[in-house]
């Protein structure tokens, strides 16, 4: 009973972390904690102060729809004349696709063979130029690729990544796009640097463009917008005068096939005027009907035809810009104090860390 008693009252080891025996060791090994500390905030700092800046322009833009409008009255006095024009039709590009079309490589080939100014040049040249051959990378950009950027250079050479190196009228063939080793690495960073969003509940387009300079990030912007809107309103006239070309050619065709139709019933009735028979009657009649059809199909292909010419004139914008482009006056990286905090912190875990290791080499050494 005694025994039993006894193995009752035994203390039994608990699970829980004890909180309190790793704060006194903790404590007891604050040195290497400080030294931690230490490198974390002159590491923060180094980031920091030696990263270079960057600008971040901002422009909202408002898709537009074609809407019946102005083209509504048109229609209304199309009517008049006797047109029945439907007008009201919708954009063929819905602004889903958008940002696609701004990831696209042939529209980052347009960003990145235009001209721009930059703080180095003293005329404007094409950003493929000024990164490849002009600009040369600083310190900064070294401590940020061997720091923040280490994870994607160890991917990227992990990788082993094969190009065509092909340029100039070489780059598409087959309507195929052949990217050189130089224009692809430019594209990826660009696809980072200028990003399109669409806020579907409220429905407006938010472009941001992000570089070293000012004045750049205002031009970029600038650039995309223009770009932008060529390639949409590209689209759709090539739509509009493919079927303003298959209308036309399909005009001519059967405006031929009225006037013979209109040829054959006067010659036939030039024959037979002092014929009074039901069978010159019942003819004359096929004839006639074979006239109005083909008047009637020659018609409606002319009123196809006059919607389609409305529509090539409608040279409305494919979106309106709400929040134009403005230079920026303040940078918006590096975040210094965040960057501090940051290292700060991985600092802290780092030194924490030391210590378990510490804590469990010695545990391992004493079970030995």
């Amino acid at each position: 009973m005694n025994e039993q008693t006894n193995k009752l009252q035994r203390p039994v080891k608990s699970s829980e972390i004890d909180f309190i025996q790793i704060g006194k060791r903790l404590w007891c090994e604050r040195k290497t904690i400080f030294w931690a500390l230490g490198i974390g905030v002159v590491t923060g700092l180094l980031v920091a102060f030696v990263s270079p800046k960057e600008y971040k322009v901002t422009t909202t833009m408002l898709p537009q729809e074609e809407s019946e409008g102005d083209l509504g009255n048109i229609s209304s006095l199309a009517s008049l004349a006797g047109f029945d024009l439907n007008l009201n039709s919708k954009s063929e590009i819905s602004a889903v696709i958008y940002p696609q079309i701004v990831e696209s490589a042939p529209f980052l080939l347009g960003i990145l063979n235009a001209r721009y100014t930059f703080e180095k040049v003293d005329h404007p040249v094409t950003m493929y130029d000024y990164y490849t051959k002009i600009n040369k990378p600083g310190l900064g950009d070294m401590v940020r690729k061997y720091t923040i950027g280490l994870p994607a250079l160890l991917r990227k050479s992990m990788q082993g990544k094969v190009t065509v190196p092909v340029t100039g009228e070489d780059q598409r063939r087959d309507n195929i796009t052949y990217l050189t080793k130089d224009q692809d690495e430019l594209m990826v960073d660009l696809r980072k640097r200028m990003v399109l969003t669409l806020n579907k509940k409220e429905g407006y387009l938010t472009l941001t463009c992000t570089f070293e300079e000012p004045l750049l990030a205002a031009q970029v912007a600038a650039e995309a917008q223009r770009l932008l809107l060529e390639s949409i309103n590209g689209f759709k006239l090539r739509k509009t005068g493919g079927d303003l070309d298959f209308l036309e050619k399909r005009c001519r065709e059967k405006k031929k096939d009225y006037e013979n139709c209109q040829y054959r019933l006067a010659d036939y009735m030039d024959h037979n005027q002092n014929l009074f028979a039901s069978t010159a009657g019942a003819e004359q009649e096929r004839l006639q009907n074979e006239c109005n059809m083909a008047y009637s199909v020659y018609n409606g292909l002319v009123k196809q035809l006059e919607q389609a010419k409305i529509q090539v004139k409608n040279e409305a914008p494919a979106f309106t810009v709400i929040k134009p482009v403005v230079v920026p006056l303040i940078a918006s990286a590096p975040k210094k104090t965040l960057i501090v905090l940051v290292c700060l912190l991985l600092g802290l875990v780092a030194g924490c860390g030391v210590v378990g290791v510490k804590e469990y080499v010695k545990i391992a050494k004493g079970r030995v």
